[in-house]
């Protein structure tokens, strides 16, 4: 699917890829200085790979707790929270985020996953009274990031991003055009996520771009995006987890999950899981001794400096990765079996070496 910003992206001579099926920009000027702008100012970016899920009825709250990992009955309204949607077995279907509107519930999701999305949350639809309406066609979104991305909210709408917690959703006017706007972080540093009807986002993309640049910011692509969040530490559905893993193995434990609000589908095996206190292996930071960053699936083996002549040992997958100009190597993220996922434990790949930066 195109991004609704396409023609506005083709106009400044973007660079387009096709991202999980989206297509969006990869990169606008150069790396170096999207990612720069980014950490030293304010990024504007197009957010648009999400599936944008509306529910209404009385029953939203209590239907939509039964089904997710973490607490929605507890949400106040202009609250959100993250979640996970999983299947029986305990398996990661679908990241997402759920906010509390006054007359609805609004979630978003990853595009690559919309069909199955929308179909496992409308089969435990039985008795309950509520409507779910997939609204990805209607609308849109882009976010701004950085240093002075407070700034620039502030003119757009008056709203102060200081004190406006993460995950919190507020309804706005930007240009005359009634939005969503959420405080979420996609790299680490203040930001908001703006929803706003599709008709419109050329037109807001416009005028906040160039309230950016005032700030001495910058338009940036999926590639500079990529390396930033990496650099926070921040995991991609689905590059970095998916239905090939559970929670535990994900370390999302901690922001995904409610150990006390009841039932929900895969809630038995997060809870045997927590319970046995482990898992085999575990998603980690890595830190790469070359400038290259390897491709998602490399496989890592355990170090063997000592003895060349045994077969090296498989002990985990890269699922995503980046040059960080921060660290002026490559970094990324992989899955490590648990005898050898300690930070700081070096292992080998087909090109190099890489040190665990920290368990997640």
């Amino acid at each position: 699917m195109d991004t609704p910003l396409l023609n506005e992206h083709k106009l400044v001579g973007a660079t387009l890829a096709s991202f999980h099926g989206c297509v969006l920009p990869e990169t606008f000027t150069a790396f170096a200085e999207e990612h720069r702008a980014a950490r030293e100012a304010v990024a504007i970016f197009d957010t648009n790979w999400h599936t944008i899920i509306e529910l209404s009825g009385p029953d939203r709250v209590r239907y939509l707790n039964a089904v997710v990992s973490n607490d929605v009955k507890s949400l106040g309204e202009g609250r959100g929270t993250l979640a996970l949607l999983l299947n029986p077995q305990g398996r990661i279907l679908a990241e997402l985020e759920i906010y509390a509107l006054q007359e609805k519930l609004l979630v978003l999701s990853d595009a690559s996953v919309r069909e199955r999305t929308v179909a496992t949350l409308d089969k435990f639809i039985i008795m309950d009274d509520v409507t779910l309406s997939d609204v990805t066609e209607q609308f849109g979104s882009l976010a701004i990031e950085g240093p002075r991305a407070g700034s620039v909210v502030a003119e757009a709408c008056g709203l102060a991003l200081e004190g406006f917690s993460e995950h919190a959703v507020a309804e706005v006017e930007i240009d005359g055009v009634a939005c969503h706007l959420i405080r979420h972080s996609h790299f680490g540093l203040p930001g908001a996520e703006i929803i706003a009807p599709r008709e419109h986002l050329g037109l807001l993309w416009k005028n906040l771009r160039a309230s950016v640049l005032t700030q001495h910011g910058a338009a940036i692509g999926m590639r500079a995006l990529n390396a930033l969040r990496l650099e926070a530490g921040i995991p991609w559905f689905p590059d970095d987890f998916n239905d090939t893993v559970i929670p535990h193995e994900a370390a999302l434990e901690a922001t995904h999950i409610s150990f006390s609000k009841g039932c929900y589908t895969g809630q038995e095996i997060v809870e045997r899981v927590r319970s046995r206190g482990q898992v085999n292996r575990r998603r980690v930071q890595l830190k790469f001794a070359m400038a290259e960053p390897p491709a998602p699936l490399t496989r890592l083996y355990a170090a063997n400096a000592e003895d060349k002549t045994t077969e090296p040992k498989e002990v985990g997958i890269v699922t995503s990765s980046a040059f960080s100009p921060a660290l002026d190597t490559a970094i990324g993220m992989a899955y490590v079996r648990r005898e050898f996922n300690s930070p700081g434990a070096v292992l080998d790949f087909n090109g190099g070496t890489a040190e665990i930066l920290s368990t997640t």
